[in-house]
Parts: structure tokens; C-alpha cells; sequence
């Protein structure tokens, strides 16, 4: 299981609910424009703004403010700023590699945020290719528990290209390849099955186990580089067990 997915589920349901739900939602959008600017803003013929849009909706972005972002997205209106992605590489606390993605229409600006995370947190900078090798590219689609078992899920996706099922706690992670993400997402529906989002992520090859205190650590770098506007995503080769995740939240 991987102790990232699990995090990032927690770390989700209590971004929901505290003070940084207005960075959450600037996110959002902000996936939303780039999805509308880099494949058009039809949602039926680009998946990508299709999966942007429904996980802002799940997040409970209001309409109008997703609309908008389509619409400065695909040129429709004016004042979509020119977002660039870039990738940085770094270590963690015990020697977990890290992947930082930005959205950002300021390189330096962006670069400045991960490297001072970085070096505040107990984590370094890398050069590129350093860590990116120990990542694949895979389709992750979250699928809250509710009644589901495990073997409902497994059967619906398994003929649409899903890898792997894992059992996150709260709700299973489905991973494929990226390019069955579409398929796997819409054998779901198909068979009536709810989900939280999809979407094309980065999945590590090997994990580094952490104890309480490594996971501390790691959970603050995590935080720390989330906190930046520039930063879209970060994926890490940590794995956390249950039992020091549930000494962690018993400590939050």
C-alpha cells in the first residue's frame, strides 16, 4: 500500500475542511484553465478537462468559478495567464525521492518556493533525471468505501485495463496505465460506481519505509511545498504503515 495515497486521502479530507480550502479550490481552477488551453474546452472531447472539471465539482468548486476557467482556458475570454509546468526533482528526511509539480507563470518564482521548502524541511534539491526514474506515469482513479468490497471494484475495471486495487482505508485507489485512465473511469460509471477523481499521476517503483518520526518529517516537507500557489502536485517514494499513520493522526 502506498503511504503516500494514504496521506494524500487524509491530508485531502482536512483540506476540505480547514483554512487552505481556498488554496485548494485556486488549484483546482487552476488545473481546470491549463486542461481547457492545452486540448480545447469541450469536456467530452478532452478528457483531461473532463477529469479537471468533475474533481473541482467533487471539491464543491462553485459552477461559475469553473466555467470562467474554461472560458480564459479556451480563449473565450481574456486574462488566462500563460501557465507553464515544470517538474523539480529532490530527497527528503531519510533519503524518500520527491517529485515537486508546478503550474506557474513565473519559473523563478516557483523555483525559489520548492528550493526554500526544500532546504527549510530537511529535504535538497536534485538534478533532473535524478529521481524521476523511480516513478511511472499511471492513471489513479479514488473511489470512496461506502458498501463497496474490494472484489466490486476489481470486477468492474478489471476488463477496461485496471493494474491494481488497493484498499486506502477510506476508499480504494484504482491504478492502470494513463492511457486506460479514460477506460477505467468509465467502466466505473458504467457499473454504477461512484467516484472521488481521476487522474494522471506519478506512482512509484520502490517505496522507503518511515517510522513516526520520519513520517513527521516527511509530512512537514510535504505541507511546506504544498503550501506554495505554484505547486500542483508532489509525489514521494514514502510508505507508512497503519499503525504509524494511526500513531501520527492520534498525535495531530
Amino acid at each position: 500500500m502506498s503511504g503516500h495515497s494514504k496521506w494524500a486521502t487524509t491530508k485531502h479530507k482536512k483540506a476540505v475542511i480547514d483554512a487552505r480550502r481556498g488554496k485548494l479550490f485556486a488549484k483546482l481552477i487552476k488545473n481546470v484553465e491549463v486542461a481547457a488551453r492545452t486540448g480545447g474546452g469541450d469536456p467530452d472531447a478532452n478528457p483531461t478537462l473532463y477529469d479537471a472539471i468533475y474533481k473541482a465539482k467533487k471539491n464543491s468548486v462553485p459552477n461559475d468559478n469553473i466555467d470562467r476557467a474554461v472560458k480564459r482556458g479556451s480563449g473565450v475570454e481574456s486574462g488566462g495567464a500563460d501557465y507553464q509546468t515544470i517538474m523539480y526533482e529532490g530527497y527528503g528526511p531519510n533519503g524518500v525521492a520527491v517529485l515537486v509539480e508546478c503550474l506557474t507563470d513565473n519559473r523563478n518564482r516557483a523555483a525559489s518556493d520548492v528550493r526554500v521548502a526544500m532546504t527549510r524541511n530537511g529535504g535538497s534539491m536534485a538534478d533532473p533525471g535524478s529521481v524521476a526514474y523511480l516513478f511511472s506515469r499511471k492513471g489513479v482513479v479514488l473511489v470512496p468505501k461506502g458498501t463497496l468490497g474490494e472484489d466490486d471494484v476489481l470486477a468492474a475495471v478489471l476488463d477496461a485495463g485496471a493494474e491494481e486495487v488497493n484498499d486506502l482505508g477510506e476508499a480504494y485507489e484504482v491504478v492502470s496505465e494513463a492511457t486506460d485512465l479514460v477506460a477505467v473511469r468509465t467502466a466505473l460509471v458504467e457499473a454504477g460506481i461512484d467516484y472521488e477523481s481521476a487522474e494522471s499521476s506519478f506512482v512509484p517503483s520502490v517505496q522507503v519505509p518511515l517510522d513516526e518520526d520520519g513520517a513527521r518529517k516527511m509530512f512537514r516537507l510535504l505541507e511546506a511545498l504544498e503550501d506554495s500557489d505554484d505547486v500542483q502536485n508532489v509525489y514521494a517514494n514514502f510508505d507508512v504503515s497503519d499503525e504509524v499513520m494511526a500513531a501520527f493522526d492520534a498525535a495531530v
